[in-house]
């Protein structure tokens, strides 16, 4: 069977910036194989043409540019906001704002961004909004392990079902799209 829309695909992978011999920055090895289901707009649409066709068992190797990956690292997604947006009952909470950390945030319209807490003063916070893996070029390597038809119900939900469900967007970058 081969990979298309509305199939079920499941595969190891190693993804590594910058080089195929590069630092590893996410991975999934056949015994915790990452499954989605293709054209479903969860994974990196670059990352999915490249995987077009394939069947069980085909290994896989490319890359993907930034901009067709994360995109590119773009300076005015870097922000200084008031700390008072930060605190709670009108105290800064110290578990959540320190140097490193990655903070949940809502716009205006309710959407919701992850940013990264540059540093911090008493009166300012510097925020990068940028994916952690933007400007970055990615380097897959890995195998098919599975393909099989979507159920109806997975591609009305449009995730997997079942205890190999693989919760792609809290565990992996692999090209799931954040």
């Amino acid at each position: 069977m081969l990979i298309e829309k509305n199939k079920v695909v499941s595969l190891s992978y190693e993804v590594r910036v910058d080089t195929f011999d590069g630092e590893i920055v996410d991975s999934a090895d056949k015994d915790n194989a990452l499954s989605f289901i293709y054209g479903s707009g969860n994974m990196l649409p670059e990352f999915e043409k490249k995987i077009l066709g394939f069947k069980k068992g085909n290994d896989f190797k490319f890359n993907l540019t930034s901009e067709h990956a994360y995109g590119v690292y773009n300076e005015e997604f870097l922000m200084e906001l008031p700390l008072d947006v930060f605190k709670e009952n009108g105290k800064i909470n110290d578990k959540l704002m320190f140097e490193g950390n990655v903070v949940p945030m809502r716009d205006e319209q309710g959407n919701q961004f992850d940013g990264l807490i540059l540093g911090f003063d008493d009166k300012i916070v510097k925020m990068d909004f940028n994916h952690p893996l933007a400007g970055k070029e990615l380097f897959f390597t890995g195998q098919i392990t599975e393909v099989r038809d979507a159920t109806a119900d997975e591609i009305s939900h449009g995730h997997i079902h079942g205890h190999h469900h693989h919760d792609h967007e809290h565990n992996h970058e692999c090209g799931g799209h954040h």
